[in-house]
């Protein structure tokens, strides 16, 4: 490398003044004030990169039937990376490595679906019966004192709610099934996401290695870097979030067991998959749980699976969670309930779920970037929003 392109290479991503000997004014340039110029500028900047940042969400929605498995591979690859990478360095053959956490994920996928439909199947009769009962008791609720209405009022706020229900289902059956309007789009994207797995876990260096080349060369050791600190970020992510998601099915499960909550393992399975949209996922599937024991066993039951639920919450927030990840920092709820609402109302169900993992990665590459922590390998020392890599200090104590 040329003394030239090393200096060029060290001042990468640095701010420069800029030259006014060259700026062009008029007299009516010179009669705006200073403040309007200033705030102008920055003015047609912000909208020039929202323009940008709109026509790039336009382009992954036109291409969802791609990003959203893809989204899906690069999640689940974070998921096994800690395990698939204890398994390299044991020296398994990566084809073994590959193969162990490919057939491991789809049993697990298949024990959990066996263990759902075997409860439906054996609680099917008890929960119909359950639910006819139910709905007797609030009719019964509903005819007598304070409110003492009629059946016609009734049928007619069912038939209200009914239609509100279905409006609501339409749109989140949309939200969940936004890869497709068909169970062949489904499918589709089930085994691309599969196929994009199996590719990053085979040869996730190489891609990466050819994905680099498309940046300038002078760039490449700033994108490399930045890349590198955002991958770690989403591993650490998924983990934590695959720790939160095990310790809140566990422990609500179990109580919606002991309590004698019907369908105590589906719930417990939605909880799991419901914990990695953070907080939002945790509340809507606890709620959930607490509203199907106030149906079919009663205020009293529904206050104690609502003492559970937050009982496992705060016990794994606040105990668990600090002991087993160690100096795994957490990301600042206000800003995951923003990034997930914003997340779900441009992408429904998948957004919620990519939001954060996204947003955390744009969020420490940049830092890595803006910092200059790229030049020296080490870790950024400044934060925007997230606090998602540990910090040197901590990591020395590892």
């Amino acid at each position: 490398m040329s003394e030239e392109q090393r200096l060029r290479l060290k001042d990468l991503f640095r701010p420069r003044p800029i030259p006014t000997d060259r700026t062009v004014t008029t007299e009516a340039d010179e009669a705006v004030p200073m403040g309007l110029r200033v705030t102008a500028g920055y003015a047609w900047r912000v909208l020039l990169i929202a323009a940008v940042i709109a026509g790039f969400i336009w382009i992954v929605i036109q291409l969802k039937l791609l990003v959203i498995p893809l989204m899906v591979g690069i999640l689940v690859t974070a998921l096994l990376w800690p395990a698939f990478e204890w398994m390299l360095r044991k020296r398994f053959p990566r084809w073994v490595a590959v193969a162990i956490s490919i057939i491991g994920t789809l049993g697990i996928v298949a024990a959990l679906i066996t263990l759902v439909v075997w409860q439906i199947r054996q609680q099917l009769e008890e929960v119909q019966a359950r639910s006819s009962q139910a709905v007797d008791d609030l009719q019964q609720f509903l005819m007598g004192d304070p409110l003492n209405l009629t059946q016609k009022q009734i049928d007619g706020y069912l038939e209200q709610a009914g239609g509100f229900f279905n409006d609501q289902a339409d749109l989140l059956l949309n939200g969940a099934l936004s890869v497709g309007t068909t169970a062949a789009h489904v499918v589709t994207g089930a085994v691309l996401a599969l196929f994009i797995l199996i590719c990053l876990l085979a040869d996730g260096g190489g891609i990466w290695k050819w994905t680099l080349r498309l940046f300038p060369r002078v760039a490449r050791p700033a994108a490399d870097a930045a890349a590198r600190n955002g991958w770690a970020t989403i591993v650490n992510y998924a983990r934590t979030q695959l720790l939160v998601a095990a310790i809140d099915a566990v422990g609500i499960g179990l109580g919606a067991a002991l309590l004698g909550v019907p369908l105590a393992i589906p719930v417990a399975v939605l909880v799991f998959l419901g914990s990695f949209v953070p907080i939002v996922g945790a509340v809507v599937t606890g709620a959930l749980a607490v509203l199907l024991a106030l149906v079919y066993n009663g205020p009293w039951i529904a206050l104690a699976m609502l003492g559970v639920v937050l009982l496992v919450q705060q016990l794994e927030g606040h105990i668990l969670q600090p002991i087993l990840m160690g100096s795994a920092v957490k990301v600042h709820p206000l800003a995951v309930v923003l990034v997930v609402a914003g997340g779900s109302m441009i992408g429904g169900i998948p957004g919620a779920l990519f939001a954060v993992p996204l947003a955390a990665f744009v969020n420490v590459a940049a830092v890595t970037v803006s910092t200059g922590s790229w030049r020296t390998g080490d870790l950024p020392d400044a934060d925007l929003i997230w606090s998602t890599v540990p910090r040197q200090r901590r990591r020395s104590n590892r």
